[in-house]
């Protein structure tokens, strides 16, 4: 028992005092009988301390959640609440490429930013959604010249460009076979960076194309995400650089470029080319500056692949580095997810090898979902069916999208995860498809209350006259889990891991069921 060799090793033991067991009946005798929460406490094998929940505790707690309508939050949350001056959080996600399809690899940062941002609100947190799009660099250049090649009255009519990934491909090809097209590119690029009209204007066809391809995506999961890429930085990032260089922190290396060294980091970050451009590491500093300054975030929280895990690591050490951030008043986060895998185990692509678009990969979910409806329809059809015909599909949408988000939250997100649709729309075991099952049998059960008994829970909750009383022990279990909710949401704001809420809301459905399977509700004597 830690406790008891932490005492010793302080010679703080109590009188008759001398063993782990003796530590935890201590404990124990200390325990007022007339507690709230606790009874039948007692001492198991090495020193552990076994107790039961009393029951009134469990019974006051699922009173008051159905007297609230809502489980009661943890105290952090009002404390986030009440200070507005620490409520401010930036969550970064999503972020995808300009003229390039959101494919499987976005697929993790879309749907965990999400969720933390909804996680973040829940919690009284005033919450920025940031989708820093790639919307600038080099490889505009050729983009720009492959539209106006092949577009010629792009001025006109918006071109069409419903294959982004094709038209990347094309664009490249062209770069890397005609010399010719290469060196307009690359003039294209320095007339982008100087406000060239035409250029701007490609680029900003450019990117109102591939917004309404991101749509598409966001639509089908239900993400709400602001808009602000690599090029809203531009003119940030200069100063930037002058301020570190006034603090005497810019180290030129050779060839000129202007680097910040950072503790535990041998390699440094770049803050300007040595031929005077700028990249990652340029932008990533004016974000975070503008972020911490402009915005007044006391949180900023990053959700990329953990590949990138120490480059927010620099970022985060040169900003505290210069002062601007504070660890007393300011919390910095990065989420590094893993890979999406194959059955293979390596990174999920489609039969041909090519990266799997995030649109088909959704859409499969709901095609195989509708079947899935389908058949279960056809085999209860002496019953009426479970889903009428014109409902398929929006239920379907429902429930595959459900499933793939549902199937990557669950986890741990720093942990690589092998995609199976059978898995996520498997009806049993940890799914949204289980979850969504129970709900519904839930739901049935209330629903026949009413209209075969003509007993209304709504009506008896707002009347007062729904007080629950727990007897059996699957009821006392279930009332169990409802304590937990607050705990598991105080433990996913220590580490944004949404994973711990799956678990949670598994495990209770688990306990439901078990509940409705041991205690008849419908036309029981305490329906009276």
């Amino acid at each position: 028992m830690p406790l008891f060799q932490k005492l010793k090793a302080a010679g703080a033991l109590p009188s008759g005092v001398n063993t782990p067991q003796q530590v935890a009946q201590a404990i124990i005798d200390s325990v007022s009988l007339d507690n709230p929460v606790l009874c039948e406490l007692t001492v198991n094998g090495p020193g552990f301390i076994m107790s039961r929940i009393k029951e009134e505790y469990l019974v006051r707690g699922v009173n008051e959640i159905i007297t609230r309508g809502a489980p009661v939050k943890p105290k952090c949350c009002d404390a986030a609440a009440n200070d507005e001056d620490m409520s401010g959080v930036v969550v970064d996600f999503s972020s995808p490429n300009i003229a390039k399809e959101m494919h499987v690899g976005h697929l993790r940062s879309t749907i965990i930013g999400e969720a933390v941002c909804r996680i973040l609100e829940y919690s009284g947190k005033n919450v920025e959604r940031v989708n820093h799009v790639g919307d600038w660099g080099t490889q505009f250049g050729m983009l720009i010249q492959y539209l106006k090649e092949e577009y010629p009255n792009f001025h006109e009519d918006i071109p069409n460009i419903t294959d982004l990934t094709a038209f990347y491909k094309n664009a490249k090809s062209r770069f890397d076979e005609s010399a010719e097209f290469k060196k307009i590119s690359q003039l294209n690029v320095v007339k982008l960076q100087a406000g060239d009209e035409e250029c701007r204007k490609i680029w900003q066809v450019l990117c109102d194309v591939s917004r309404m391809e991101f749509e598409k995506v966001y639509a089908r999961l239900d993400i709400s995400v602001k808009e602000c890429g690599e090029s809203f930085y531009n003119d940030k990032i200069a100063p930037v650089i002058d301020e570190f260089d006034s603090r005497g922190m810019i180290s030129v290396e050779d060839g000129g470029a202007k680097c910040v060294f950072v503790p535990n980091f041998k390699i440094p970050l770049m803050l300007q080319k040595s031929d005077g451009g700028y990249g990652y590491d340029s932008t990533d500093m004016a974000a975070i500056k503008y972020r911490l300054n402009e915005l007044k975030a006391r949180q900023i929280v990053y959700i990329t692949d953990f590949t990138q895990g120490d480059h927010f690591q620099m970022v985060f050490a040169a900003a505290k580095k210069i002062g601007w951030v504070d660890d007393d008043s300011h919390r910095l986060d990065h989420i590094g997810f893993g890979t999406v895998q194959g059955e293979d185990g390596k990174r999920f692509k489609t039969r041909s090898g090519d990266t799997v678009r995030l649109v088909d990969l959704l859409d499969e979910a709901v095609s195989r979902m509708e079947a899935s409806l389908r058949e279960r329809n056809s085999g209860s059809e002496s019953k009426g069916g479970n889903v009428s015909e014109d409902e398929i599909h929006k239920t379907a949408c429902a429930m595959g999208y459900g499933a793939v988000k549902y199937f990557d939250l669950r986890r741990n997100p720093t942990s690589n995860y092998i995609f199976s649709y059978d898995r996520m729309l498997d009806t049993k075991g940890n799914t949204a498809i289980y979850l969504l099952y129970a709900h519904a049998r839930l739901e049935s059960i209330v629903s026949k209350g009413k209209a075969d008994f003509g007993v209304d829970v709504d009506a008896l909750i707002s009347d007062g006259k729904s007080k629950i009383a727990l007897s059996h022990k699957s009821e006392r279990n279930l009332g169990l889990h409802l304590e937990f909710f607050a705990d598991t949401i105080e433990e996913t704001l220590n580490d944004l891991y949404p994973y711990h809420i799956c678990d949670f809301v598994y495990a209770l459905s688990i306990a439901a069921s078990e509940f409705v399977t041991q205690c008849k509700v419908l036309g029981s004597p305490e329906m009276e």
